[in-house]
């Protein structure tokens, strides 16, 4: 576990980077949505909703990261534009500044992570009030979420099992392997953790739930300087035993920038799946151009050649298996003006900034506490970094 004096400097720095790197929509296709149960939470709803929309349609949930917004996130990666085409509804749960300075789910605090209870609970009364209000198909509700956002989604998917046919976590950690601030920061380092049994104990005990588990995808990308690649093979492990398969039973895609695992279940069906993307740093892998392209590259939107949204709805049987269809040839920024390898963290706002410096000059910072001072150094930084309100 690393020391006072090394977490506190970390956390000190976060408030200036994250200003160099939140990025406004410049579309905004959302509407709010009032909540019709309880909101322990106090998140934010926005949906989209198709023109025409069928009745019984998909529900997909997504969660942005830390320092971005809903419509942000939707106009970077996209899932409006395949909801229009696709005819499913989407619901976005959005953090405020109250709960968090930078906006990223507490997915770390053991009140808002768990069943019944804080953010966790708040997501749960939106996704009643979207399904009643629109008519969806309850069992056709999928969950997606990148970084804060993807181990929030882990934690729905663990707390509400029942809720969702599958989910998706992007540069995401594992549910339950993290209840504190110095657990988050090793976790996402790749220090420590439960092994293969615990994890999955920690999912069978998060509800009461005995029936069928979601599917999963899981995308990461290999040069990820914030969350250790090992939290998808924790993820994955975490997974693979809830749906009765062994880790190291599984087929293998090896394609141009990316490799993807498929594990089958009984039945022969995929029942997790893991894209590992070459040399991407923290982020969503889009694919903006071309005949599947969707979304907008930007900080944590990273052109790669490769859509997650795209390749996540097929996974959940939202589109055709292998889609192709007429796009407009849209030209977005390229991969070398957003691949860093030494990204700000973003789950939780914690931070961990690349000591060699490879995303836009920025370093680690170097605050240190005095010992007169030190709880209130502690306290403002914690506030700083969107650990304590």
């Amino acid at each position: 576990m690393r020391n006072l004096q090394d977490t506190v400097a970390r956390l000190a720095s976060l408030k200036a980077a994250y200003r160099k790197e939140s990025a406004a929509p410049t579309r905004n296709r959302l509407a709010d949505m009032k909540i019709a149960g309880a909101n322990p939470g106090a998140l934010k709803a926005k949906t989209f909703i198709p023109g025409n929309l069928s009745s019984g349609a998909p529900l997909v949930v997504v969660l942005h990261g830390c320092t971005q917004n809903a419509a942000g996130y939707d106009e970077g990666s996209g899932w409006s534009d395949l909801a229009d085409r696709y005819d499913f509804a989407l619901l976005f749960p959005e953090q405020q500044r109250a709960n968090n300075a930078n906006l990223c789910f507490n997915w770390f605090e053991p009140g808002d992570a768990k069943r019944d209870g804080g953010e966790a609970r708040s997501i749960r009364e939106m996704i009643e009030t979207i399904v009643t209000t629109h008519g969806l198909d309850r069992n056709r509700i999928f969950i997606v979420g990148l970084s804060a956002g993807g181990a929030m989604s882990s934690v729905m998917l663990a707390t509400y099992p029942e809720v969702f046919a599958g989910g998706a976590i992007i540069a995401g950690l594992p549910f339950g392997t993290a209840t504190s601030v110095p657990e988050a920061f090793d976790r996402m380092r790749g220090h420590g953790g439960p092994g293969e049994a615990q994890l999955q104990t920690l999912v069978r005990s998060a509800s009461p739930h005995k029936g069928r588990w979601p599917t999963i995808s899981v995308w990461h990308g290999t040069a990820d300087g914030t969350v250790d690649v090992s939290n998808m093979e924790a993820i994955v492990r975490q997974w693979t035993g809830l749906h009765g398969v062994n880790t190291t039973d599984f087929t293998s895609e090896h394609e141009k920038g990316y490799v993807r695992r498929i594990w089958n279940d009984a039945d022969g069906r995929p029942a997790v799946e893991a894209y590992s993307v070459q040399g991407m740093g923290h982020g969503t892998p889009l694919a903006t151009s071309g005949a599947d392209g969707y979304g907008k590259a930007g900080p944590y939107m990273l052109e790669t050649g490769i859509s997650s949204t795209l390749r996540i709805a097929s996974f959940w049987g939202l589109v055709g298996a292998n889609p192709s269809h007429s796009r407009d040839d849209r030209k977005g920024p390229q991969a070398k003006d957003f691949v860093h390898t030494g990204d700000i963290l973003l789950p939780g706002a914690l931070v961990h900034q690349n000591e060699e410096t490879q995303a836009g000059g920025r370093q680690t910072g170097t605050a240190k506490a005095s010992g007169s001072g030190i709880q209130k150094v502690i306290e403002d930084a914690l506030r700083a970094a969107g650990l304590m309100k």
